[in-house]
């Protein structure tokens, strides 16, 4: 007969939430369990912000996330905020500094957070396994039933923190989808978010051509708009900017660039052709942006010679196609290069206050395997944290 291992407890991923949740109950008096697949865990936040890990916003608000249901993360967010966190990361000794918009990076290194969280999980005596294999999850009147390779486990509360499909290399998986599946709740159709887009035609060979150029640009889909870091690469577009509005950009829609956000360049060039009409186009517009640049936006509208070769509608459409560019990508990246994924574990099957199934008692989702996605900043690390510290308060 095999043996059981009981556990108030079971905690599957050891990730950002996984890992500060189980510290969280633990400390309540919980006897708590952490599995996870992976054999190194906290990859995604070692890898995160640079190496650093962006580990919070001080700026977070409800407006920051994108869900089904963009109340639900209210109650989380409101009961464990930026502050709370940072200060765990104070107590730990972590150095850090704040970056522009809020987001706060440690000063040494991304391992710092994955180390502070190893330590609060050990202070509080929660067991940690990794590179489990997890072969069945039952739910049966004692709670629920885990059988892995190495052994059964049951508890009372079961909580799912297995993120999403973003960066499969370092581990992501779609299990948690396949949890909620299983036992009746809905999930919100995922895709790539906070990831580059791709493109083809002379788009892609502008990029391609371009690649490492970057620039402050102000980028639109619909009608929202991010003013961040713009970078061509060789596959098409990145940068905060870019993979900001991949969370909104919807496939067959334009996105509207503003190279230079600052200037209105069709005044600038009309107004300079008056003045200074032998001077080269090429030369007044690198004033406003890299030469490689305007190099080849020259060749692409195909516009080069002195201001004075060229009528006033002419320039004005240059300065439209520089404040007012108007792409098209045909997707993205992907999973492979994305930093989160959209979509998942329907809100409206859980508990906003404890991340509890409605449906089933003791089953909970926290983190990024929820409908709730962040901006890029350090957004999705305090969902993580909020979400996690929600769930521990509840079983």
């Amino acid at each position: 007969m095999t043996r059981i291992n009981n556990f108030d407890v079971i905690i599957i991923g050891a990730g950002a939430a996984g890992l500060f949740c189980a510290s969280q109950a633990a400390k309540r008096g919980r006897s708590v369990l952490v599995l996870d697949h992976a054999k190194k865990i906290g990859e995604k936040i070692r890898i995160s912000g640079g190496g650093r890990c962006n580990f919070t916003n001080i700026h977070t608000r409800p407006e920051n996330f994108l869900s089904q249901n963009p109340k639900f993360c209210v109650s989380a967010l409101s009961r464990f905020t930026p502050q709370d966190f940072i200060k765990f990361v104070d107590q730990a000794g972590i150095k850090w500094h704040e970056k522009k918009l809020g987001q706060l990076f440690c000063d040494d290194s991304a391992v710092q957070i994955i180390d502070m969280l190893l330590a609060l999980c050990t202070k509080e005596n929660v067991t940690l396994k990794t590179g489990v294999s997890i072969n069945n999850v039952q739910n049966n009147k004692m709670g629920f039933r885990i059988e892995t390779q190495d052994g059964a486990y049951q508890s009372s509360s079961l909580i799912i923190a297995t993120g999403g499909k973003s960066i499969p290399k370092i581990g992501a998986t779609g299990y948690g989808y396949e949890i909620a599946k299983q036992f009746g709740l809905s999930v919100i159709e995922t895709r790539a978010g906070l990831v580059p887009l791709t493109f083809e035609g002379k788009i892609k060979e502008l990029a391609h051509a371009l690649s490492g150029v970057s620039v402050e640009a102000s980028v639109m889909a619909q009608k929202t708009s991010f003013r961040e870091g713009f970078l061509f690469t060789h596959r098409g577009l990145s940068g905060p900017s870019i993979l900001q509005i991949s969370n909104y950009w919807k496939e067959g829609e334009p996105l509207k660039i503003d190279l230079c956000p600052d200037y209105n360049i069709s005044e600038i060039l009309t107004s300079r052709k008056r003045t200074h009409g032998g001077i080269a186009l090429q030369q007044l517009m690198g004033e406003f942006l890299p030469k490689r640049l305007v190099n080849s936006l020259g060749d692409l509208h195909m516009m080069k010679g002195n201001l004075a070769d060229w009528s006033d509608k002419k320039l004005d459409l240059f300065g439209k196609n520089i404040n007012q560019w108007e792409v098209v990508p045909v997707g993205s990246e992907g999973y492979r290069t994305a930093e989160v994924t959209l979509g998942g574990v329907d809100t409206r099957a859980l508990n906003s206050r404890t991340m509890e199934a409605k449906n089933v008692d003791g089953l909970y989702f926290i983190g990024e395997v929820v409908d709730v996605t962040g901006w890029l900043g350090g957004y999705n690390f305090q969902w993580a944290w909020a979400s996690a510290f929600a769930a521990a308060q509840s079983v």
